[in-house]
């Protein structure tokens, strides 16, 4: 997500057209320029994206019935919701909607776009959809459970209970943006609801108008003037493809880009006496994590995941390789978020690993390929990871791939390991439990693809308790019940949770207002002097 204007339109028609810029060359004052990898995009359907970048863009694009504010994400704040209410049951919830919002294009935005967008994203059944089925929701039931009673009233039914500061908590998600019903409708193709035309096309209310998104190339956005909480300062955000970390600092200190998004830690460093550039940290919600597809066998060996968790380097890859970017956090739900708990069991202990891995018959270690995102870091922590794994007699044969093919075959079930990240998508510790610790249908056809689906983590006692988690009206009784749970994935599940991240990057000197994280519109209130 980045703008400009004069520059912007050249951007968008070629992202590499500032390259030969002055040295000194400065965007405009109105636009703003990111240097980042945005090759994970694979949609900008809100519908369907479920991946880091195009996650940013709906964010930034749409508008969701609720939204959290960055200064604090305890905080639920109405999105296209004015007020919002439940039933004493938690089973019936009322939204008054926003009078006098309209979409980009002008039109009002009517609670029946908002029903009609929800019940969409349950009938359209992509990856996303899992958020709105847990509800009960399904392609046969939605639209009598999501209506409009009337254009300023949004009313939902749950075939399942849960805690109401869960529900509200999952309708943040961008699932629940509205989308302008009409003008998607309008580019149906054979009962697909605008599905292959919203993938890289937009109809939206959000305070960024999508102008294009051109794969491997750029993303350019405009500043929406209808938006409710009025147009953004900055006129054009446009997000420059630049997957090499050593090519955004040379953007950066050129000025030829106003943020650097993927920089390392020894590109930080010379950073931080420009004068001309800020280098800025902020807290993350990312699991970074290795997990172990149970479909091997030795995977489906307690001692074997155990051993292997026996055989990073925590706090080594933390201080030394990733200094200011992670902290060591071993558990599925991130520090800083309602019921999150410090429990780190795991170190390196290359002599403990190695009897376990003998007593479940592998005295001499075994073989197993990786798959690696070419985004840094991901590559550095897999080598630091593949010296101490062989350490034990694990040899890692590594496999650096560009996202989209690592996220291909992880949703697919096809690989060994994985290194890869998560972020939840509401803040409330079910958004991780639901993927961590649940697999009630382990089997090649089940509905939900959550993350222990993916690797084949089937435990009925870890499903129940995930559960009993979510449905807990009681909030300190769900505190205990999710610190169970935690600690229980942690020991026994066939994730190497390794970090928490924080975000950071660099930026030039006169760019104000930014905040990093794929939860948030970023770019909203940015301004430059």
């Amino acid at each position: 997500m980045l703008k400009r204007r004069d520059f912007a339109l050249l951007a968008a028609a070629s992202p590499l057209a500032f390259a030969g810029t002055a040295a000194q060359a400065a965007t405009p004052k109105d636009v703003l320029v990111v240097a980042k990898d945005i090759s994970d995009i694979i949609t900008v359907d809100p519908g369907e994206c479920y991946e880091i970048t195009g996650g940013e863009i709906v964010i930034a694009a749409y508008d969701p019935l609720l939204r959290y504010e960055p200064e604090d994400v305890t905080k639920i704040v109405g999105g296209t919701a004015q007020t919002w209410s439940a039933t004493e049951d938690g089973k019936e919830y009322t939204f008054k909607i926003r009078q006098g919002m309209k979409f980009a294009s002008g039109a009002p935005v009517t609670a029946d776009d908002i029903a009609w967008s929800m019940q969409r994203g349950v009938i359209i059944d992509k990856t996303p959809a899992f958020l709105l089925n847990q509800f009960g929701w399904t392609k046969d039931n939605v639209k009598d459970l999501v209506t409009a009673p009337d254009a300023n009233t949004l009313h939902i039914k749950l075939v399942n209970g849960f805690a109401p500061s869960l529900v509200y908590n999952v309708l943040t998600s961008g699932i629940t943006s509205v989308i302008e019903k009409k003008v998607v409708m309008a580019h149906e193709t054979n009962g697909d609801m605008g599905n292959g035309w919203l993938k890289t096309n937009y109809a939206g209310s959000g305070a960024f108008k999508l102008l294009s998104w051109k794969a491997n190339e750029s993303v350019t956005m405009e500043a929406n003037p209808h938006f409710h909480l009025g147009a953004p300062t900055i006129k054009r955000v446009v997000l420059r493809h630049t997957p090499e970390p050593s090519s955004q600092s040379l953007l950066l200190q050129k000025g030829d880009a106003d943020i650097a998004v993927n920089l390392t830690a020894d590109q930080i460093k010379p950073l931080m006496s420009d004068k001309s550039v800020k280098v800025d940290s902020y807290p993350g919600a990312e699991t970074w994590y290795m997990p172990m597809n149970m479909a091997d066998e030795r995977f489906k060996n307690l001692k074997v995941r155990q051993a292997m968790k026996m055989l990073v380097d925590y706090d080594g890859i933390a201080n030394a390789l990733l200094k200011g970017r992670v902290t060591v956090w071993q558990t599925f739900w991130p520090a800083g978020l309602f019921a999150a708990i410090k429990y780190n069991p795991w170190k390196l202990d290359v002599a403990k690993a190695k009897q376990l891995l003998a007593e479940a018959g592998y005295p001499n270690g075994f073989e197993v390929k990786v798959l690696v995102s070419a985004q840094p870091p991901m590559p550095d922590i897999a080598q630091a990871v593949q010296q101490t794994m062989a350490q034990g007699g694990v040899k890692l044969n590594l496999q650096i791939v560009d996202l989209k093919q690592v996220l291909t075959e992880y949703r697919a079930r096809k690989h060994q390991m994985v290194v890869i990240n998560w972020s939840p998508d509401y803040f409330d510790p079910h958004s991780n439990a639901d993927s961590f610790a649940h697999d009630d249908d382990d089997s090649d056809g089940a509905k939900n693809h959550p993350l222990a689906w993916r690797n084949h983590y089937y435990d009925p006692d870890v499903n129940k308790m995930m559960a009993a988690a979510a449905q807990e009206l009681n909030a300190d009784k769900r505190k205990a019940a999710y610190a169970a749970l935690l600690k229980k994935v942690t020991d026994e599940g066939p994730f190497i949770i390794i970090f928490q991240n924080a975000f950071q990057e660099a930026l030039r000197a006169n760019v104000k207002g930014y905040y990093a994280s794929v939860d948030y519109d970023n770019y909203r209130k940015v301004t430059k002097s």
